[in-house]
């Protein structure tokens, strides 16, 4: 953990945003929701993916905006990159399911899924936006399978969430 946390550091990665609630080295709070990939609804259990690697948990405000699509766009180019490394991408928002559908296909790519952020999960993954009740925050968690967290980029520009998810869990191997 600690070469993790040094090679992140290095290559000049935010660590922790100071608002972070989940530290790095934080345990993952466990839960369940529903989500939709390539239009198709699912039941997302975090404890279920975790089985299958690494997790890039990345919460978005709100779907079908200019910087929400532009992040999405750039998970679904990089998704192979995050399959090679052997994590998964979930996105998660505040949206009803039924907006959910729509994005997966139409700028996820169908490439990944995306879930619906209940306000217990916003809470416990402290991203609920006090000024905006409902939409979370840009906050991207990596999650190693064993369920800690080892790196957090909060930052509403979405420009580096793919890069600086992408070499967390790269440097997980």
């Amino acid at each position: 953990m600690r070469k993790l946390l040094f090679g992140l550091a290095a290559a000049g990665l935010a660590l922790t945003p100071a608002t972070a609630a989940l530290p790095v080295g934080a345990k993952a709070p466990d839960f369940t929701t529903t989500g939709a990939v390539g239009g198709k609804e699912f039941k997302l259990h975090l404890a279920d993916q975790l089985k299958k690697g690494p997790v890039v948990l990345y919460f978005f405000p709100k779907a079908f905006t200019k910087g929400c699509t532009a992040e999405a766009h750039a998970f679904s180019e990089s998704i192979g990159d995050f399959k090679k490394a052997g994590a998964q991408v979930v996105g998660m928002s505040g949206d009803d399911l039924k907006t959910l559908h729509d994005f997966s296909t139409r700028e996820c790519r169908s490439a990944f899924p995306v879930a619906t952020a209940t306000p217990e999960i916003q809470k416990a993954y402290d991203v609920a936006w006090a000024a905006h009740p409902g939409i979370t925050t840009r906050t991207s968690y990596v999650i190693d399978k064993r369920g800690r967290i080892v790196m957090v980029h909060d930052n509403l520009d979405p420009s580096q969430h793919v890069a600086n998810t992408l070499a967390a869990v790269q440097a997980l191997k």
